[in-house]
């Protein structure tokens, strides 16, 4: 059924139509809910539907938005799950503009949904003002842009995604709030599966205050509950905020590549964090962080199996390079560069000094193989460039040099019975 109006609309939508076309753009005073089994799509991919007052469209599932733009107030949600159904079905999100947060959020009676999402671009969204959020290691997480969320604490209940082609935010305009954020209940209850999920550019500010200890975001955040068997990001991702983390997973990822530059501003703002279960990740160009305490790499729980880094380029003091403080795997980099000297950052919900070391490994840490292709380089006072403080590395090589160019900085210090392999490092030691 075609409409071209409000009131079309809303009597398409009572009457049960299941398939409705839309022929030119509608301004509505509310939204509306498409009953299970209806699909709505535009005419052409110039059509907006913009919403006057409150949320845009409930999905109540087997529902398909397609070939439209959707316009509420940034603070609002321009789709968003609003349905008793044990079965959801699968939703279809297809090239689609949407301002207005994307929320695909479980709950109650929600056990089962399949979502399918093909070009999303959510240009502008702010999620900082809904109540549900993660919370483990002392910390809170906004929800995002884009938001697939299992809040259903049933053992048996389960998000299954995958997604393509999905843009957030601009560059210089951000979404507020996290970017890309997929969460399940907690660790053990509540699952959500990723088949693949493929990316453009992310772009997002969570807008904290600077020295708040327990609340983040992510420009792209694997929470909890949640396994990615395939990720790839084909566009920068960047973050402009306090404690925003570019990348951070707290659940499972089998396999990630990244293709583009992870940049981050803000002060405690960390390139890519890991406390989840990472086997392959591999980061072909820059990671670049610009901030008080802003690091590059950090492994702080969980474990990581194989990781490429083409560089990582650290400009703040407290800035480290990279650090671990949990058993890992194979780990290989281009060079690591850190430009700052000792200051604060946040640590697990805690504000502490820390000094911009280039590669850090602390008491907990190991590391099977750590492979440096270029120069290991700190610049700042009072720093090390290659520091194990009570870590173990079992292989270590470097094909550049290790470079400590601030007053009193060290190239090497091995101290707290920290053990390293020794073999390219005699000239230091």
């Amino acid at each position: 059924m075609q409409v071209k109006d409000y009131l079309e609309l809303y009597d398409a939508v009572e009457s049960g139509q299941k398939d409705i076309e839309v022929t030119n753009s509608i301004g509505l005073p509310r939204g509306f809910k498409l009953p299970k089994g209806v699909a709505i799509h535009g005419k052409d991919r110039n059509i907006l539907l913009s919403f006057i007052s409150g949320d845009g469209i409930g999905l109540s599932g087997d529902n398909e938005i397609s070939n439209i733009s959707i316009q509420t107030s940034g603070n609002n949600r321009g789709i968003y799950i609003d349905s008793q159904e044990s079965d959801l079905g699968t939703i279809f999100l297809r090239d689609l503009t949407v301002t207005g947060m994307v929320q695909l959020l479980t709950r109650g009676k929600n056990k089962k949904l399949n979502i399918d999402i093909e070009n999303l671009d959510i240009p502008y969204a702010d999620s900082r003002n809904y109540s549900e959020r993660p919370m483990k290691y002392g910390v809170n997480v906004y929800q995002g842009a884009l938001t697939v969320y299992n809040f259903n604490p049933d053992d048996d209940s389960q998000i299954t995604f995958k997604g393509k082609g999905i843009s957030i935010g601009r560059e210089n305009s951000p979404v507020l709030g996290s970017g890309l954020f997929i969460s399940g209940f907690n660790d053990e209850k509540g699952k959500v599966e990723v088949e693949t999920l493929e990316t453009g550019e992310i772009y997002s500010n969570g807008m904290i205050p600077k020295g708040q200890p327990n609340l983040i975001t992510g420009g792209i955040f694997i929470v909890y509950g949640a396994h990615a068997k395939e990720i790839i990001s084909n566009g920068v991702v960047k973050t402009y905020g306090n404690n925003d983390m570019v990348l951070d997973v707290w659940g499972v990822v089998e396999n990630w590549v990244v293709n583009e530059n992870i940049i981050s501003y803000g002060s405690s703002g960390i390139g890519f964090v890991n406390f989840g279960t990472v086997k392959n990740f591999k980061a072909t160009k820059n990671i670049k962080t610009y901030g008080l305490g802003a690091r590059g790499f950090n492994q702080y729980d969980g474990t990581i199996g194989k990781a490429y880094f083409e560089s990582i380029k650290t400009v703040g003091d407290g800035s480290i390079g990279m650090q671990f403080s949990k058993p890992v795997g194979e780990i290989t980099v281009g060079e690591v560069e850190t430009l700052g000297s000792t200051g604060q950052t946040l640590v697990k919900g805690e504000i502490k000094e820390l000094a911009a070391d280039g590669i850090s490994v602390l008491e907990g840490g190991e590391i099977d193989r750590l492979e440096v292709k270029g120069n290991i380089t700190t610049k700042g006072n009072e720093v090390v460039s290659y520091h194990v403080n009570g870590g173990k590395v079992k292989e270590f090589s470097i094909a550049g040099e290790i470079v400590a160019k601030g007053k009193e900085s060290k190239e090497v210090l091995v101290e707290n019975s920290g053990e390293t392999d020794q073999k390219d490092l005699e000239k230091y030691l």
